[in-house]
């Protein structure tokens, strides 16, 4: 594969989230570099001086020559400025060149557009980090505590968290808690059908089958 070819420039940050959780880490790529494209450089010039530094645009048949030989294979990731490099275990020269920066998703969640992304007992898992999730909440029990049930329902229905399952019950005891806030101050409670629980499947990549 030409790098040129090479698909890295997510859309949207559920079209981000969804590759790196769902295609690349649920596959092995556990070792990761967060990084941010400074302030007046192009972010595709950038793009392309990282796979070609670390030779992230192969086919997938020389990431299976890679692998058989013990070396690690690389994916790279953007959108807007935010970008991570994501590794396998194996030999490759982005372990010494990132060194201390590298991280395993295993043992440090993933932060970015603020879900918290991980590896445990074999599956991924894909949260909302636990600051933001701390600000949604005070935000939500504030609207709770003041408006109609129509306000906060339609501001819970409209949340920009996809509900992978840990999003799930993470919105769910947010609910609670905003139950218990009116019951207590008499007011009718938000239903259940104010949360959205099917995941939207989207193309992470532009003219891509996702």
């Amino acid at each position: 594969m030409d790098a040129e070819l090479y698909q890295c420039e997510a859309l949207t940050v559920e079209g981000f989230i969804q590759q790196l959780a769902v295609s690349y880490v649920s596959n092995g790529y556990f070792f990761y570099v967060v990084g941010s494209v400074p302030e007046g450089k192009d972010p595709r010039r950038v793009d392309a001086k990282l796979i070609d530094r670390y030779g992230v645009g192969v086919s997938k048949w020389s990431r299976a020559r890679r692998k058989r030989a013990g070396s690690a294979n690389l994916q790279y990731l953007r959108h807007g400025r935010l970008f991570v490099l994501l590794a396998t275990h194996g030999e490759h020269e982005f372990f010494a060149e990132e060194g201390k920066a590298v991280r395993d998703v295993r043992r440090v969640p993933l932060k970015a557009f603020g879900y918290a992304v991980s590896y445990k007992a074999g599956h991924v898992h894909v949260r909302i980090e636990r600051e933001e999730l701390k600000r949604l909440t005070a935000y939500v029990l504030e609207l709770a505590a003041h408006r109609k049930v129509e306000t906060v329902s339609g501001e819970l229905s409209r949340l920009r968290f996809e509900p992978y399952a840990p999003v799930r019950r993470q919105l769910l005891q947010v609910l609670r808690a905003v139950n218990r806030t009116r019951r207590a101050m008499g007011y009718e409670l938000v239903p259940l059908e104010a949360l959205r629980f099917r995941r939207r499947i989207v193309r992470p990549f532009e003219g891509a089958g996702g």
